[in-house]
C-alpha cells in the first residue's frame, strides 16, 4: 500500500474495544461482519429501479451492492488503497434504504418530517451502530472508526447532519465536517460507474428504449457502441453487445478516474490518509471532461428510465403503502411483532423514529405483506413487475 492509504494497523479503533484478531485486520472484520449481517442479506428483495421484478436478471439492491464492490476493490488495487475497507464501505452504502427504493425514502421523510426526517444515508449508520443486535455486549456490529466515517461521509464533509447522524457521531465522533478517506470516496465513484451503466443494461433488457436511441442521444456511449462493433463486426446479437457496451463504458469511466486521481495525488502529495482527509477537496474524481461527457447518459436515463411510464406508475402506489405502513403502525406499535412492538417508546420523536426504523428494514415483499395484513388490498397493481 502507499503511504496514504488507510493503513488498519493505525485504526482508530472501535468504540467497545475488542481483542485484535490473529487471522483478520480490522477492515476484513468489518467487511465480514456487514456481509453477515442481516441488513445486507435482506437487500436481496429491495428495490434498486424496478419494484419486485420477476426477471431474474433485474438488478436489486443486494447485486448493485455486489457490482459496486468489485468495481471499488479493482479501483482500491490500482490505486495501492486498502482494498478491504474499499469493499466493506461499498457493500455496506445502501443497508439504509427502505423498501421499494426512493419512492419509500421519499414517503418515509414524509412522515418523519414532524419527528426530524429520514435519509438513507444516515440509516445505514443507525443501522451499524443500533439496529443491528447480533453481539451480546453491544448493539450495532461495532465497526472500525474508519468504516463508520467512511458510511457517513462518503459522499463529502457533512456541515448540516441530521438528527440521525448527530445521534451515530455522539457516542463515537466521526469528525463529520472533513473530508472522507481515499477508500470511502473510490466507493462513492464505484457507485455513480455502477448504476449508470447497469441501469443502462436492465433498461434495455426491460425494453424500456433501445440501443439505437441510447446511441442517437448519448455521445459517450455511441463512441462505445462504435467501438464494440468495430471489435466484433460478425456479431449483431444484443444480447451479446450490449454486455460488451457495459463492460467498454465502465472501462473508459474507470481508466479515467484513475489518471484524474493519480494527477490530483501528484499535485496534492499527501504523505499520510491523513493528509489526504486534509486536502480540502475531493482526491478521487473522474476528469471534468468525463463528467460533461457522461451528463448526456445520466440525463437520459432519468428521462426515459427512472420517469418512464412503467416505472412511474408505481411510484405513488409504493408511496400509499409506505405511509399506510407508518399511519398504522403508528397509532399501533404493538401490530409489530415480538420486540419491535414491546419495545416501542412511549414519547416523541422516540416513537415515530423507532415505527420508522422497523418499516425501513422491510423488504418490498414484506412491506406489500404487511400492508395486506394490517391495511387492506396493496396499491399496487396486481403484477406489479415491470
Amino acid at each position: 500500500m502507499v503511504n496514504y492509504a488507510t493503513d488498519p494497523a493505525s485504526s482508530r479503533g472501535r468504540r467497545h474495544p475488542e481483542p485484535a484478531s490473529a487471522t483478520r485486520t480490522v477492515f476484513q472484520r468489518d467487511r465480514d461482519r456487514i456481509v453477515h449481517s442481516g441488513a445486507f442479506r435482506r437487500l436481496r428483495y429491495k428495490t434498486q429501479v424496478f419494484v419486485a421484478p420477476d426477471g431474474d436478471h433485474f438488478r436489486v439492491r443486494l447485486t448493485h451492492s455486489l457490482e459496486v464492490a468489485q468495481i471499488a476493490r479493482s479501483i482500491a488495487r490500482a490505486l495501492g488503497l486498502d482494498e478491504d475497507l474499499t469493499e466493506a464501505l461499498a457493500l455496506a452504502h445502501d443497508l439504509g434504504h427502505p423498501p421499494f427504493g426512493h419512492s419509500g425514502e421519499d414517503a418515509l421523510a414524509a412522515a418523519l418530517a414532524p419527528y426530524g426526517g429520514f435519509d438513507h444515508n444516515a440509516q445505514t449508520l443507525r443501522i451499524v451502530t443500533k439496529l443491528e443486535n447480533r453481539y451480546p455486549g453491544w448493539d450495532g456490529l461495532n465497526l472500525s472508526w474508519e468504516t463508520l466515517e467512511g458510511l457517513a461521509k462518503h459522499n463529502g464533509p457533512i456541515h448540516l447532519p441530521t438528527w440521525a447522524m448527530v445521534e451515530a457521531d455522539a457516542g463515537f465522533p466521526l469528525d463529520l465536517a472533513s473530508h472522507a478517506g481515499l477508500e470511502a470516496q473510490v466507493a462513492a465513484l464505484a457507485d455513480d460507474i455502477a448504476y449508470d451503466n447497469h441501469d443502462l443494461d436492465d433498461g434495455i433488457r426491460a425494453g424500456l428504449f433501445t440501443v439505437e436511441e441510447l446511441v442517437a442521444e448519448v455521445p459517450f456511449t455511441a463512441a462505445s457502441w462504435a467501438t464494440v462493433t468495430a471489435r466484433w463486426p460478425g456479431i449483431t446479437a444484443r444480447r451479446r453487445l450490449v454486455p460488451e457496451l457495459v463492460r467498454d463504458q465502465i472501462g473508459r469511466m474507470v481508466d479515467d478516474l484513475l489518471a484524474e486521481t493519480r494527477a490530483r495525488l501528484a499535485a496534492a502529495a499527501p504523505q499520510s490518509a491523513a493528509d489526504a482527509r486534509a486536502a480540502g477537496r475531493p482526491l478521487v474524481a473522474l476528469s471534468p471532461a468525463l463528467v460533461a461527457e457522461t451528463r448526456a447518459l445520466k440525463a437520459f436515463l432519468r428521462a426515459r428510465m427512472y420517469r418512464h411510464p412503467r416505472v412511474a406508475a408505481l411510484r405513488d402506489p409504493s408511496q400509499l403503502v409506505v405511509a399506510g405502513l407508518f399511519g398504522a403502525l403508528h397509532a399501533d406499535p404493538a401490530a409489530m411483532p415480538g420486540d419491535w412492538g414491546a419495545g416501542t417508546p412511549a414519547s416523541e420523536p422516540d416513537r415515530a423514529r423507532h415505527v420508522a426504523d422497523f418499516i425501513a428494514g422491510m423488504t418490498d415483499r414484506y412491506a406489500l405483506k404487511t400492508f395486506e395484513r394490517l391495511i387492506g388490498p396493496s396499491p399496487l397493481p396486481s403484477d406489479i413487475a415491470i
